[in-house]
């Protein structure tokens, strides 16, 4: 009997687009003998929706008759981490469950779905999903957090700062001051909760640190700035596994990156296109594997997966990293808890096809809810014994 998979994507994010096509491809990855699997695609008005259109990409340049040609459903438990979708609106005659899964796999990419707001649902609907949990998505996502949770663990990070947009947009003038200062030029700024390069710039003088500010802030509350690190070069491994045991991929360095790859850079290379595996980040030009110094990938490797394990990640999750070529110092500058493509590229490079990365996620899936019903969640207590009726908690607090 085939196990029922549902794959998530898209949601309220800026990184919508890109979702749907790392959730495509993922869809596509399942091997069709083992899984009954289709898209479960959440719309950035966040409705869900369902059925055979949402699986080609070229639908969706269409969006109005796309999802007027799918079916929007809502998400019932079942039981037993059964998961049911039914029709939205309910019709008055005819079928309602139109269909059902046991296990998710959430291909969602930025704020409002990846940051743990996606898990925290599947969490409640008490459904096995692939991937790491709200806490680790959460502390993943928010670049400052993650940054500190490294430090902690002895991971190299480059030291920054973070600034609200009330107060620099109040004040600006002490802030600036403070980057100069502390800092220095050249300085990365970039929005606290996105991925995708969406917001990142670099400024080497006062007129571009003010833009660079103003464009971040344009997409979230909270910025970061530290600074540039010379001679640049990007080095990216994935890690697959869980706390128990996790493994690196091979090493990618992305091709022309002396500078911080743009969400351009990164997933418009192809003008969009996609079909089968092809499209969002496993089009961007690199080296794979990445011709590094000696020792170097093993070093990569060793931090990404003791990256993995201090966040508490599970799944897939990709961790890239800043080298200063001259200096031969390494840091990790950002985890990205379900990467675009879901990394299969390395996987494929170290020699795990798409498909079999597909069956450890679900494996991964089934093996944290295990470990969940060994767990407590209730606590025995008479301490509703003495309320009676809705004025019984009157004067109760004293």
């Amino acid at each position: 009997m085939k196990t029922r998979v549902a794959v998530l994507f898209g949601g309220r994010s800026v990184e919508h687009e890109v979702s749907i096509i790392s959730g495509l491809q993922a869809l596509w990855a399942l091997d069709e003998n083992k899984y009954e699997a289709f898209p479960l695609y959440i719309s950035k008005d966040n409705r869900l929706y369902t059925g055979d259109i949402l699986k080609k990409v070229e639908n969706f340049r269409d969006m109005t008759a796309c999802l007027k040609a799918a079916t929007r459903v809502t998400l019932v438990p079942a039981g037993d981490g059964v998961v049911e979708l039914v029709r939205y609106p309910a019709p008055k005659f005819g079928r309602q469950v139109v269909g059902s899964f046991e296990v998710a796999i959430p291909v969602v990419h930025g704020t409002n779905v990846e940051d743990g707001t996606l898990m925290g649902y599947l969490e409640m609907l008490g459904v096995p999903y692939a991937g790491c949990d709200v806490t680790s998505s959460a502390v993943g996502m928010d670049k400052y957090l993650m940054k500190a949770a490294l430090s902690q663990a002895g991971v190299p990070v480059l030291s920054a700062k973070t600034y609200r947009g009330k107060g620099y947009m109040t004040n600006p003038d002490p802030v600036l001051e403070e980057i100069e200062s502390e800092i220095g030029y050249p300085v990365i700024v970039k929005p606290v909760n996105l991925g995708s390069s969406v917001g990142i710039s670099k400024a080497d003088n006062r007129e571009k640190l003010i833009e660079a500010m103003d464009t971040a802030f344009s997409f979230a509350d909270r910025v970061l700035v530290e600074r540039a690190v010379p001679n640049l070069r990007e080095i990216n491994c994935a890690v697959l596994g869980d706390a128990d045991e996790a493994i690196a991929s091979v090493c990618e360095e992305p091709i022309g990156a002396d500078e911080i790859l743009s969400f351009g850079d990164k997933y418009l290379q192809d003008n969009g296109k996609t079909g089968g595996k092809s499209g969002g980040m496993s089009s961007l030009k690199r080296r794979c594997p990445a011709e590094l110094p000696d020792g170097m990938t093993e070093t990569v490797q060793e931090l990404a997966v003791k990256t993995f394990k201090a966040l508490g990640c599970a799944g897939v999750s990709r961790i890239d990293f800043l080298n200063d070529r001259e200096t031969g110092e390494l840091w990790v500058n950002e985890i990205n808890t379900i990467p675009g493509s879901l990394s299969f590229y390395l996987w494929e490079a170290a020699g795990v096809p798409f498909s079999e990365l597909m069956d450890r996620l679900v494996k991964l899936a089934f093996k944290r809810q295990r470990a969940k019903a060994d767990l407590t969640f209730t606590y025995d207590s008479n301490i509703l014994a003495g309320f009676g009726g809705a004025k019984g908690t009157k004067g109760a607090k004293r």
